[in-house]
């Protein structure tokens, strides 16, 4: 009895170490939310990693690169990104978008209404042209 015991608890032992492992490899993801997946590959594409500095700035005007500038280490496209909107660091505010270099309220501005280059001939309201209120 007592070297069956001894087996059992070395079977369970192996078994706790194995899963300890198992939740430690890199293949196997962390969950996330379903939410998060969805608006992250809508929004928020995976690009691949171009690292840049002063000395090697060339690499952000390779083919795929994901912009011309090297801001603080990693190549960006100051004329679309919300954290380097028209130049490194300049980030827009809530509710804005980089639309062109600058920030802009897509609910409001004439120029761009509802999405980039949207141009209204009147008014924009609430992201539509000519809406009427």
């Amino acid at each position: 009895m007592a070297k069956l015991t001894v087996l059992l608890l070395v079977a369970l032992a192996a078994v706790t170490i194995s899963m300890a492992s198992a939740a430690v490899s890199p293949t196997i993801q962390a969950r996330r939310s379903r939410f998060l997946l969805a608006n992250n590959a809508v929004h928020n594409p995976p690009l691949p990693s171009y690292d840049c500095s002063k000395k090697s700035a060339a690499v952000c005007l390779a083919p795929g690169s994901p912009g011309p500038t090297c801001c603080g280490g990693q190549c960006v496209d100051t004329l679309a990104s919300a954290d380097h909107c028209g130049g490194c660091n300049k980030t827009c505010k809530h509710g804005r978008t980089c639309c062109g270099g600058r920030c802009v309220d897509l609910l409001s501005d004439k120029d761009n209404c509802g999405k980039c280059y949207n141009q209204c001939d009147k008014k924009c309201n609430y992201g539509f042209c000519d809406y009427a209120l």
